[in-house]
């Protein structure tokens, strides 16, 4: 046998899953770390030079990691690096002042490091593997952990952002890389991202912050990625510098999710079980079709929300029979758990 077909013979086979079992497997959703807006992965923030990119990176790491609201947004609360490459100390001092009156302990700040390619990746998995709960890493700028000999063809491009994605990936985090949009005008304000398209090929979203008139206070926050919707948010920079949301263009599709899980509340309260295919599960829980439920998204919900129903008390499985695919819901007292306690429907509408 020759030594190119033993290679073949040894290599790992593909790992493959059929579509019938993957519909009906339960999968945890997404985790985000400001919700709706950036998720775990890697994300990129692209702006004209002194828009007030870093203003708004400073003020992400520390509302994070205090845990407070991005712009009304939940967010997963956890430690928080940002490394400012092109700050000091001082300046950093200085608009910690601005933007919040009391840092927290848990947002770490660097104004030094090695570059992609030579350290950098090492000295992030030395901060993650010494700080666990880390949700996010900011990187101000790309261009300063890159090495300045490199040409900024589409393989370079892909070759460092890809091993920043792999990193936020492997540890379940977001990682914002702080970048430059190109002076000329476009009719996609997303082409105009410096670099190559590899950048916007190998992120998970982009962002991109452009001033109305320069010194106005005023921007548009462009957003579009794999996991989330596109959406355009209006900011204003108040005198605090920090950004703060005058519109929004996103409507809250998750709403219906949440519609969803309260609507099974309520059938689960009623009776002790259902047993149905996903069509008969839709129709019972939004007999008229006013909620927009459909056997798709009623699935979909099941499917990913398996241990948010667990805690209200419901014992959620999807399987196929007879070719069908069928859905068990069981109110856990009927299921002989005990201490499952009653199940009390929140509507999200309401809250």
């Amino acid at each position: 046998m020759s030594i190119e077909n033993e290679g073949v013979k040894h290599m790992k086979k593909l790992e493959t899953i059929d579509g019938e079992t993957l519909m009906s497997k339960p999968l945890q959703p997404l985790n985000f770390v400001v919700d709706t807006l950036i998720s775990q992965g890697l994300h990129i923030l692209a702006g004209s030079p002194k828009v007030g990119k870093s203003w708004l990176a400073l003020w992400l790491a520390v509302t994070v990691a205090k845990g407070e609201p991005v712009w009304g947004l939940p967010v997963k609360q956890g430690t928080t690096l940002y490394l400012c490459l092109e700050d000091s100390q001082l300046r950093i001092q200085n608009r910690l002042f601005d933007v919040t009156e009391d840092a927290p302990p848990n947002v770490h700040f660097c104004t030094e490091s090695r570059i992609l390619g030579d350290g950098l990746v090492e000295q992030m998995e030395q901060f993650l593997g010494e700080h666990l709960d880390t949700v996010l890493v900011i990187i101000d700028t790309l261009q300063m952990i890159r090495n300045a000999g490199y040409d900024n063809t589409y393989a370079n491009d892909y070759r460092d952002l890809s091993a920043l994605k792999k990193l936020a990936d492997a540890h379940g985090i977001a990682i914002l890389l702080i970048h430059h949009l190109r002076k000329e005008k476009a009719d996609d304000v997303f082409n105009r991202i410096s670099g190559t398209t590899a950048i916007s090929g190998a992120v998970d979203a982009s962002f991109t912050l452009v001033e109305e008139q320069r010194g106005s206070g005023r921007a548009r926050l462009s957003c579009i990625g794999r996991d989330i919707e596109y959406r355009e948010l209006e900011l204003h920079r108040n005198a605090d510098n920090v950004w703060e949301v005058t519109a929004d263009s996103y409507q809250q599709p998750e709403l219906l999710g949440d519609r969803i899980i309260f609507l099974l509340s309520e059938l689960l309260c009623d009776c002790p079980k259902f047993i149905g295919t996903p069509t008969e599960l839709a129709q019972r829980i939004d007999p008229d079709g006013k909620e927009g439920v459909t056997p798709k998204n009623v699935s979909r919900k099941i499917l990913q929300s398996v241990a948010a129903l667990n805690e209200m008390g419901i014992t959620a499985v999807v399987r196929r029979s007879n070719g069908r695919r069928l859905i068990e819901l069981h109110r856990a007292d009927s299921a002989g758990n005990a201490g499952a306690g009653k199940i009390v429907p929140v509507d999200p509408v309401t809250v």
